[in-house]
């Protein structure tokens, strides 16, 4: 049947009215399969299998073989019996039909490419198979993540803790879709902008993989910089971090009735999320006058001091910027240096998580289920530090890197936020 309804945002040269068609007006569904691929064997077997999990953390709308690492199913498989519709096509959709949030059931791929590999639907999905030459290929994987479509899916899903998706709930569902030369377009144009997006998030892995490497060269001193005049700069000194400064603990005496309102603190996940404290993003906490609470300033190094991994322990962030009247919270401790010209601030945000300094701060950890440090250990570690303006040069040139990933870092996100206006704007 026809519909009125017109997308806001349409390419000059089409002007025809879209046209409402049900889900069982363009595909059937095909047998899924359940066969076992509990040991992820990515080597050796004859049959891949995607399953539901796949679709929520794995892949994108558009599915590529060539592109994403499905497991086998095990060898042990009898996989005789299969029947030959079952093994995906090129333009099938691969459907979650089982989850237990509203936002994941549903989600589908497209099946782009197969590269002649055998491909199965496998545990808790449904199989869509195109019948109708009103879809066009790369089409549906864009119109199936649009809000309309979506909210439509949310709502056939049924259960209580578990969601699912039934096939003639699905059958059922109308889509809005133009003409397949429109259906062309708009797919080429989003496919364009997926692309850049990828290679905007390809750049930004290069980019800190780049960092991570160099800090290790850095912090080792396997590279060094040098003065403005080509000079060499002092060695590198080894101190104690005790001597370098001393421990104040965070805050003590409060329960949960006194966080939510007061005054700033600096919260757990600041710590554990970033080498520099974000001030934007400070807690509030009560304190009363008189109180003997230790307060944070610029400089100052903070640890955390439990974890549910050795590999957590001792995590640490530097404050940056200056502050008034700031506090810590209760679950680390502080280090504050004697002199910023010993641990000049920016360099100590990098150097407390580097390579070289984590290797000896992890074997501090104790426990079995949770693993707790002791500052007074970490005080007596040992680090070759380098002399302030040799400081300066590191954090400079680390700061430039972190500042290029960032900006990679907004563009990928203003380009997907400019791709979902358009999934808006240019379905119905």
């Amino acid at each position: 049947m026809e519909n009125n309804k017109m997308p806001e945002l349409r390419f000059p040269e089409f002007n025809n009215q879209w046209l409402e068609k049900r889900y069982d007006d363009i595909y059937s569904f095909k047998t899924t399969n359940s066969l076992s691929r509990d040991k992820l064997n990515y080597e050796n077997g004859v049959v891949k299998n995607i399953h539901y999990g796949d679709i929520h953390t794995k892949f994108d709308s558009l599915f590529d073989i060539t592109k994403e690492r499905v497991p086998f199913i095990n060898i042990d498989e009898d996989i005789s019996k299969i029947q030959d519709e079952c093994y995906l096509e090129v333009g099938d959709l691969v459907i979650a039909d089982a989850s237990e949030d509203y936002n994941d059931i549903g989600k589908t791929l497209e099946i782009q490419n197969l590269n002649n590999e055998k491909v199965l639907a496998g545990l808790h999905t449904l199989l869509a198979r195109k019948e109708s030459e009103d879809m066009a290929l790369n089409f549906a994987s864009f119109l199936m993540k649009t809000r309309s479509v979506r909210l439509q899916i949310m709502r056939i899903a049924q259960g209580t803790k578990v969601l699912g998706l039934s096939k003639n709930r699905l059958d059922k569902i109308p889509l809005i879709i133009p003409s397949p030369e429109e259906q062309n377009k708009i797919a080429s144009f989003l496919i364009a902008i997926d692309k850049r997006i990828q290679l905007l998030e390809k750049k930004k892995t290069d980019l800190e993989q780049y960092k991570k490497c160099v800090m290790q060269k850095i912090f080792s001193q396997e590279i060094r910089f040098k003065r403005v005049d080509g000079a060499n700069f002092p060695d590198w000194e080894e101190k104690k971090l005790g001597a370098l400064g001393e421990t104040f603990n965070g805050l003590t005496g409060k329960t949960k009735v006194d966080f939510g309102v007061g005054k700033p603190y600096i919260q757990y996940m600041q710590i554990f999320s970033d080498s520099k404290i974000d001030t934007s993003q400070f807690g509030l906490v009560k304190i009363e006058d008189g109180e003997n609470q230790s307060k944070a300033q610029l400089g100052d190094v903070f640890f955390t001091t439990s974890s549910e991994t050795p590999d957590e322990i001792g995590t640490s962030s530097v404050l940056t910027e200056p502050v008034d009247e700031v506090y810590l919270n209760s679950f680390c401790f502080g280090f504050r240096p004697h002199s910023l010209d010993e641990l000049v601030p920016e360099f100590s945000q990098f150097f407390f998580r580097s390579e070289n300094v984590r290797r000896k701060i992890i074997p501090l950890a104790q426990g079995s289920t949770r693993f707790n440090m002791s500052k007074i250990e970490l005080m007596k570690l040992k680090f070759d530090v380098p002399k302030k303006e040799e400081q300066q040069k590191i954090a400079s040139f680390l700061i430039s890197i972190d500042k290029a990933i960032q900006k990679l870092s907004d563009q990928n996100q203003e380009s997907i936020m400019f791709k979902q206006g358009l999934l808006q704007k240019m379905f119905v």
